[in-house]
């Protein structure tokens, strides 16, 4: 595959990463202000408690107490959501990582492939033209031989004349030893133990993936293989799960 034809791909799969991250920048962004906003009413209820603690009635207490707690468990849950947030986002962007680098790898195998075959390619026809002179050199010296030959009057000299010079026209070819060299395999990536997985086949991310435009799905994202795509499909995508809760509605 030509360069151009990695890079495009890849440029393709990379088209809506931007959209993506300044999505959940947005997300992130707003859990921290509502996790703002609820401390400065867990200030507000702490205020009110200490200063009216000696006249407020036990129940008064117990309602403010739990006012304040709720808020608390709140701010737990929004931190939880920007923490999932984040690492979904820094997946994200370590997942197309990998896939340049596997480009990458396949790009340089690719081209030592096509190095080597031109290079036995060049061998062969170097091969091919020294066998031709080889053998305009035998029939050369089979000539001289005959004409030098007709000329004598047939003794023993001669005879052994003529087979010295038939023994001259005769070359060994050189025996040439060419190693089988193999273009170098894709480096495999490591693949972490904790890599969180995918589509319905439960499996790390690889390949082309496609993501769900549905924003509740509880997958997100799947290998085209698994879903029957070989190319990318135009407008919104939504997974066989989804399109099914989607009809059922």
């Amino acid at each position: 595959m030509a360069a151009g034809m990695y890079l495009e791909h890849y440029l393709d799969s990379i088209e809506n990463l931007p959209f993506e991250l300044q999505r959940n920048f947005n997300l992130m962004r707003d859990l921290d202000q509502r996790t703002e906003d609820l401390k400065g009413q867990i200030d507000s209820l702490a205020k009110e408690y200490t200063s009216n603690a000696r006249t407020l009635s036990s129940e008064q207490k117990l309602s403010l107490l739990r006012q304040i707690q709720q808020s608390y468990s709140k701010c737990k849950e929004f931190g939880d959501d920007k923490v999932q947030l984040a690492m979904q986002t820094y997946e994200m962007v370590d997942k197309h990582i990998r896939r340049l680098d596997t480009d990458l790898a396949r790009f340089e195998a690719d081209l030592k492939e096509k190095q080597i075959e031109s290079t036995d390619y060049d061998s062969t026809s170097s091969k091919g033209k020294k066998g031709d002179s080889r053998q305009k050199e035998k029939k050369a010296a089979k000539t001289r031989s005959k004409v030098k030959s007709s000329d004598e009057d047939g003794s023993p000299k001669s005879a052994q004349k003529k087979v010295k010079l038939f023994q001259q026209g005769e070359f060994n070819s050189p025996a040439s030893n060419f190693g089988n060299v193999h273009p170098s395999d894709v480096l495999d990536m490591p693949v972490d133990p904790n890599e969180p997985t995918y589509c319905l086949c439960h499996q790390v991310s690889y390949g082309e993936m496609i993501g769900c435009d549905n924003t509740d799905c509880s997958i997100e994202w799947f290998h085209f293989a698994c879903v029957g795509l070989t190319t990318k499909p135009r407008g919104k995508w939504y997974c066989p799960r989804c399109s099914q809760d989607r009809k059922r509605k």
